[in-house]
Parts: structure tokens; sequence; C-alpha cells
């Protein structure tokens, strides 16, 4: 089956004029356009669709261009795309301020279509071919697998091939878990319903617990798979420590050796709300570091 999804451009800007010129411009190459008149409008609009490419105002009353594209990129889901500022300033510090806040190009009013038309194709490409290259350095070592909305298996790590090979047939049991993913990802809505994890027995002796981290793709489904085993480690540090889920599974992966920065990628947290979560564990565990912490995780997973 074709893929009809159009690449999807958000215009933010709050002149009727420039909006109405630009919209035109795009929608006759084929590309979809979303409009936001301010920069709160475009932050939900955001929070509803991930846009391929932000044309980004940078002088609009209340919240301001660059203000705005700082707050686009605090978010892990939007990292990934670019921000092309368009405005009437020249001077150099706006230039440096537009960069500074996140943006990967800077076109100057009035725009002209051709050059814009450019510029957005090449930063697609760009954002696709780095995005790509960050699931691929974030696959390594881990078990995750990418399915299509149908529940077609796009493509899985080394990992879960091993993991699947505990029911003696891994080929089956990789079919049967796309399917079951397929049909998860049509029950679920887009909103929180797609963010939470849940179990799936693939045979007797296997059962799995899935984490959505997201799309990667048109039509790409990432989610991280987890043994049971490890379901019952995070049980195990929650009961001993009084922990949250989602502190058990930070610990988990603090006594793995992993930086804030990895576990963020791996559970879908950003850095900060990570750094949130190792202080309460910190204090619950009673101690001063993540050497520490790891050592006392540690005592629990190994008498398990």
């Amino acid at each position: 089956m074709t893929d009809e999804r159009r690449d999807t451009v958000l215009v933010v800007d709050d002149s009727p004029e420039t909006l109405g010129f630009v919209t035109e411009a795009l929608k006759k190459t084929g590309i979809a356009v979303l409009v936001a008149t301010s920069g709160e409008a475009a932050l939900k609009i955001c929070e509803k669709v991930t846009p391929d490419t932000i044309l980004m105002d940078a002088v609009m009353p209340g919240l301001d261009g660059f203000d705005t594209c700082r707050k686009i990129k605090d978010s892990q889901a939007l990292q990934h795309v670019p921000v092309i500022f368009m405005t009437g300033l020249s001077e150099t510090e706006h230039i440096v301020r537009a960069l500074e806040a996140g943006g990967v190009d800077f076109l100057t009013k009035p725009i002209d279509v051709d050059e814009l038309k450019a510029r957005i194709k090449v930063h697609l490409k760009n954002a696709r071919s780095v995005q790509s290259a960050h699931v691929a350095l974030d696959a390594a070592g881990r078990h995750l697998v990418a399915v299509s909305g149908e529940g077609t298996v796009l493509w899985s790590t080394p990992q879960i091939h091993n993991l699947l090979s505990r029911t003696g047939a891994a080929e089956t049991s990789l079919f049967r878990l796309g399917r079951a993913l397929g049909d998860w990802l049509d029950r679920s809505s887009e909103g929180e319903g797609r963010r939470k994890s849940f179990m799936l027995g693939l045979s007797e002796e296997l059962a799995v617990q899935l984490h959505p981290l997201g799309r990667v793709g048109p039509d790409e489904n990432l989610f991280r798979v987890t043994a049971e085993d490890e379901a019952g480690q995070v049980q195990a540090l929650q009961e001993r420590f009084e922990l949250t889920q989602r502190e058990a599974e930070v610990l988990i992966w603090i006594s793995k050796g992993k930086s804030n920065k990895d576990i963020g990628e791996i559970l879908g947290l950003s850095p900060r709300t990570v750094n949130k979560h190792l202080e309460q564990i910190f204090v619950k565990l009673g101690v001063e570091n993540r050497a520490s912490a790891a050592v006392r995780a540690a005592e629990v997973i190994f008498a398990l």
C-alpha cells in the first residue's frame, strides 16, 4: 500500500499577509500546512501534531519566536524537528539568537519562495538522517522493536531475537508480537493511552512488558521490550525501597551504569526528569551518589 502521508510544515507568524503568502506557496508543492498566529498557539498545535518542519517568525507579541523555539526544543518528542526562522531582522545578534534558541536556519523577509522551498527540502532530509542515526545508536544493546500501524514488524534488534528464542520459535513469536502491537495501536488513543506500558504473554514460558517510545517515522512505532524477570526486578525494588514504578525503572538502569541522558532516551524522559527521580531515589535509599544507589539496587536484584 502506498504511503500517502505528506510532509507537514507549521508556519508561525502574527502577520496574516505572511501566513497567506507562505501557505499558498507551500501548498502548491504538495506540502500540508498548519498555521499559528502566536507562539502560544504553536505550542498547543505541537502538543497534538508533530510537524516535519517549523517556519518561525522571530518577532511576535507575547511569546516571541526565540522563546517558542526553546520551549519546542525542550520537548524530547520535538527535538528532531528543524525550526527555520523567517524575519525582517538581519542583524548578526538576531541570527545568533535564532541559532542559540535551536533554529537551524534563518531567512530574511521578504521571503523568496524558491529559496524557502529549497531550504525546507534540505532540512527535512537532514532531520530524517539525524533521526535515523539517533534511533540506530539508541538501539545498540537494547530490546527494541518497530512496527507499522497494521502490526508488521519493520525491524528489531538482535536482543529481541535472543529474548524470543526462549519460546522455541523466535520468528513465530516475533510475528505474534507484531500483530499484538498492531492491535494495541489500533485500540489506543493518540493521547495518554499511547504512553502506557502493558503486558503481553507470548508463551507459557515468556511474558513481556511493552513500553511505547513513540513514532519515529511516518508509520514506524517504536517499543522497548522488557522480559518478565526485569518486571519482577522493578516490583522488588518498589517494595524494598518504597519507590514508584518509574523510580524503580530509573534505578535499574543506574545499576547498569547508564547516564541520565541514556536513561532518558530509554524510558522516554527528559534528563531533567531523570534527575528529579534520582533525587527521590537517593533520599529513599539513604545514599548520596549513583554508585551507592547501584550497590543497593544490586543487593536486591541478585537476591531474586
